[in-house]
């Protein structure tokens, strides 16, 4: 058609209809009416009556109105509840009105501003739930999140596990660790409100969280600053991210064929690598923004909380509605602890004692305890029967296999002489250092359906004293010690 139209500027139709490839009688039907066909197609009219012809706007209209934040499928419930006859595939005609309708009169949307980030400028912290991924570390399920600090301009990224929940000592702990992987500070520091560190805490409480937290910023040159409560876009720069981590990480996992993982330790490895890739790939950038960044301080500051605590008769002390036990010897001395995310440093005075694993509450506010049968074993030895309803009996077995061994006991032994041969069997373990070997000898002992047999482990696991080496120490006489020291005298002169 417009090649005919082109020919005919200057040819006659039958001409132009020849060069165009139709008929001279489609040529003079052409002549008569020069539009397209594609501009005589008349309008596609609707084939079957509209059923919200006479619901629409007399009854659809005034619900949004009155409502304007209501949910489409609300208002097909009430159309439907109105309307029985109505048939169930009207509900996407009515989404489509409802949405052509509020773009035109709806009320006005909030609006994502974009940012141009500045190099140096800001850097942003924020914490992930990660029990969608199902981690386990030797079969336990890991309850655990993730602290994730990124910079808004290169994109770098660190992450740190964390066991417990929101708190200042994690946040402390994850962005001290981030800056000093990065070898620099930004000007800016981004958190979320913290409400989750702040819950359930005293006004005088969230006060001193609140200082904490600006002094750990100043101590690395930090403005702090936070995004208002339940506005996740205030924080975008790194709410998006999240997901991405994640899922690099629950690809991972898939590839890696297990989400089970040997300890802790190996997780982190593990999550350490996955952000490691990361960075590589965005280098170019991270080392420009480096560049501008502060330099840190001489060293870090504080990514603890510390409290005192005093250790009971009952051979501990209770922290955080925990139970930890101590060697006894501390028993009426009070102790300053330094609580991090996944351990106590203990302190008496200013000597530093232990470190034990932090442990947490239990479901529904139940006490949870961390126990060390090496710290009772020895009051366990004169109180044997101690053990029987001992409130952290379950917690005092180092491995699995001395917890079935008891059961096994005490339905084949008296209550007193189960508690007794299963306290000698902690010794054993104790004093020959030998739990893991003992564990393996108590399981095939399960296996085979037998009790164990006290008089023959204790010969098993005594040292041989023909293995013993013979150590001699022959003294050295006093007349050497006065030639070094003449020697000495001689060469100061």
């Amino acid at each position: 058609m417009r090649l005919y139209m082109k020919h005919r500027l200057s040819e006659g139709p039958p001409k132009a209809a020849a060069r165009a490839g139709f008929s001279v009688a489609t040529a003079y039907r052409v002549e008569q009416d020069p539009r397209l066909p594609s501009q005589k197609k008349t309008p596609r009219e609707r084939r079957r009556p509209d059923p919200l012809a006479e619901i629409f706007d007399a009854e659809v209209i005034p619900l949004l109105k009155a409502a304007p934040g209501v949910r489409p499928v609300a208002v097909f419930e009430e159309v439907m509840r109105r309307h029985p006859e109505l048939p169930p595939g009207v509900r996407r005609t009515l989404e489509r009105r409802i949405r052509g309708w509020r773009a035109i009169h709806g009320e006005e949307r909030d609006v994502i501003f974009r940012q141009v980030h500045e190099p140096g400028r800001l850097g942003l912290s924020d914490f992930t739930e990660m029990d969608a991924l199902g981690i386990t570390v030797a079969g336990v399920t890991l309850d655990h999140r993730l602290y994730h600090f990124r910079l808004a301009c290169s994109g770098f990224e660190h992450a740190h596990v964390i066991l417990g929940g929101e708190s200042y000592v994690a946040l402390a702990e994850g962005l001290q660790n981030a800056l000093w992987a990065l070898g620099g500070s930004p000007l800016e520091h981004r958190s979320d409100s913290l409400s989750a560190a702040f819950r359930n805490l005293e006004p005088q409480a969230r006060d001193d969280l609140t200082t904490r937290y600006d002094a750990l910023c100043a101590h690395y040159g930090m403005q702090p600053t936070r995004n208002n409560r339940g506005v996740a876009h205030e924080n975008g720069a790194i709410e998006s991210p999240h997901g991405h981590l994640k899922s690099a990480i629950r690809d991972a996992v898939l590839l890696r064929g297990s989400s089970d993982f040997s300890d802790l330790l190996a997780y982190r490895r593990f999550i350490d690598e996955i952000v490691s890739r990361h960075n590589a790939r965005n280098g170019k950038r991270i080392d420009a923004e480096r560049a501008t960044l502060q330099p840190l301080p001489p060293s870090r500051t504080c990514d603890y909380e510390e409290t005192l605590v005093y250790v009971t008769s009952a051979g501990g002390f209770t922290l955080r509605k925990v139970f930890y036990t101590v060697p006894s010897r501390l028993i009426g001395h009070r102790l300053r602890v330094r609580l991090y995310d996944d351990r106590l440093e203990l302190l008496l005075g200013g000597t530093s004692l232990m470190t034990l694993e932090r442990g947490r509450p239990g479901a529904n506010g139940r006490h949870g305890h961390v126990v060390d049968y090496r710290h009772v074993i020895h009051a366990l030895r004169r109180k044997p029967m101690a053990l029987l309803n001992l409130v952290y009996r379950d917690r005092l077995f180092p491995r699995e296999a001395y917890r079935l061994t008891f059961d096994r006991l005490c339905e084949e032994l008296p209550p007193r002489a189960a508690c007794k041969a299963m306290v000698e069997l902690l010794s054993l373990a104790h004093e020959r250092v030998c739990e893991a070997q003992l564990a393996d000898v108590l399981t095939q002992g399960l296996s085979e359906r037998r009790l164990p047999d006290l008089k023959a482990l204790w010969t098993r696991f005594t040292p041989d004293p023909a293995r013993l080496p013979e150590v001699c120490v022959q003294l050295a006489s006093l007349s050497d010690y006065e030639a070094l020291v003449n020697l000495d005298m001689g060469v100061q002169a």
